[in-house]
């Protein structure tokens, strides 16, 4: 609750602060607030009112009407703008967007499929050094009980190694 009402009081100052530099400034840049559409004297009553009001709301609540607003007209949310970076990217937002969709893949699963019977002793010597947690008969369980995953979420330089490994001692294996 502080924590709002201390935003409200801000965006208040903030108000005041700027009203009082606008006055301080003189009458040649207020003139210029005077020529507005909406400042004119010819200007719709019912915008003034609108525009009164909204000036008269604290940061929470333009927040909310903000939002409000994004619903009930369908606005979708927009990334906003670096200033001074505009024109050039302006064109390729939705083809960046679906880019940063289609990040490229950084963490592998290795998969031991299947092995030749040839070479099941050294299939099951190399799975023991790779996977320290194993003993002998877990390894021989492990190779047997094809297929296992190896590995997960490993770099894709360390899911090649261990695959050229495992392939060096008769295994065929799957990156994911």
């Amino acid at each position: 609750m502080l924590r709002y009402a201390s935003a409200g009081l801000f965006a208040r100052s903030a108000v005041r602060t700027t009203l009082l530099r606008a006055s301080v400034v003189g009458a040649t840049q207020t003139s210029a607030f005077s020529s507005s559409p909406l400042r004119a004297a010819g200007a719709d009553p019912k915008l003034k009112n609108i525009v009164d009001e909204i000036a008269k709301l604290n940061l929470m609540e333009a927040s909310a009407l903000a939002d409000l607003l994004k619903t009930t007209l369908n606005i979708p949310d927009a990334p906003m703008m670096m200033a001074g970076g505009g024109g050039a990217g302006a064109g390729a937002g939705p083809v960046a967007a679906e880019e940063e969709k289609k990040e490229e893949q950084t963490e592998f699963t290795v998969k031991l499929t299947k092995f030749d019977e040839k070479s099941k002793v050294k299939l099951i010597r190399e799975v023991k050094t790779l996977m320290p947690n194993l003993n002998l008969v877990q390894a021989k369980k492990f190779v047997e009980g094809l297929p296992q995953t190896v590995k997960e979420n490993v770099p894709k330089d360390e899911a090649e190694k261990l695959v050229k490994a495992l392939e060096a001692v008769g295994g065929s294996c799957q990156i994911e």
